[in-house]
């Protein structure tokens, strides 16, 4: 007899792993664009060139993309913002990149642009809440971009924790009772229990130390795909 319970969970895996490619894969041409314009003419003022690729982005799961840039990159600007948001149509998010001013947005702290700056690799942030722009639980996707061997800035994309869900929940539900999908330090993204909400820290699971010791497969831990996103089940 199959263990159904092992193939849904490997479905699970596969499924979440063809999400996350996916909205890598969107990011793809505008990370090609912002390295381009960066090359030609580092400025704030040409930032708008990247427009086409940033809107492109948007659709599906991806609710926010954009290009945010590393200090002083940019030869008229010390920060750099080009994000915008999904709707009919694409609206530009405006941030404060005044360092005097009272609601300076200072995102060179948040861990979706150190990660990337400091790996070198692409990161998935969250689940966390989007108090800027949404104030919903989000998922923020972010790829380094790179000028003469220096980090630059990232490019990255916004995916409510919402949609993720609505995609994952049917499988996530046939692998019955405690089941779900947390990030590398133990929080939920998503599961299927009420008792397990997103941004919950499930301890008991171990996630933590698990990702430090390398993230083998083990019983009830899986990782899916290259992502920092475990599969714990009751295995």
């Amino acid at each position: 007899m199959n263990d159904t319970r092992t193939l849904n969970g490997d479905e699970v895996v596969e499924q979440v792993s063809a999400l996350v490619e996916g909205v890598f894969e969107r990011l793809e041409p505008l990370l090609a664009a912002a390295g381009s314009v960066l090359a030609d003419a580092p400025a704030a003022a040409a930032l708008h060139r990247i427009r086409p690729q940033v809107t492109e982005a948007l659709g599906g799961l991806v609710a926010g993309a954009g290009f945010v840039s590393a200090p002083r990159v940019l030869a008229d600007s010390e920060f750099g913002f080009e994000w915008w948001t999904a709707g009919s149509p694409p609206a530009p998010l405006f941030i404060s990149l005044d360092p005097a001013a009272e609601n300076f947005l200072d995102y060179t702290r948040q861990s979706w642009f150190t990660v990337p700056r400091d790996t070198g690799r692409r990161h998935i942030n969250g689940p966390y809440v989007d108090y800027l722009c949404t104030d919903e639980y989000t998922l923020t996707f972010t790829i380094p971009v790179m000028l003469s061997g220096s980090f630059a800035g990232v490019v990255g994309a916004d995916v409510f924790v919402r949609e993720f869900e609505r995609a994952v929940r049917p499988r996530l539900r046939s692998l019955g009772r405690g089941a779900a999908l947390l990030n590398a330090q133990g929080r939920v993204i998503v599961s299927n229990s009420v008792r397990q909400p997103t941004g919950s820290l499930v301890r008991d699971a171990g996630v933590p130390a698990w990702w430090s010791a390398g993230a083998a497969p083990g019983p009830g831990l899986r990782r899916c795909g290259d992502a920092p996103i475990v599969l714990v089940t009751g295995d």
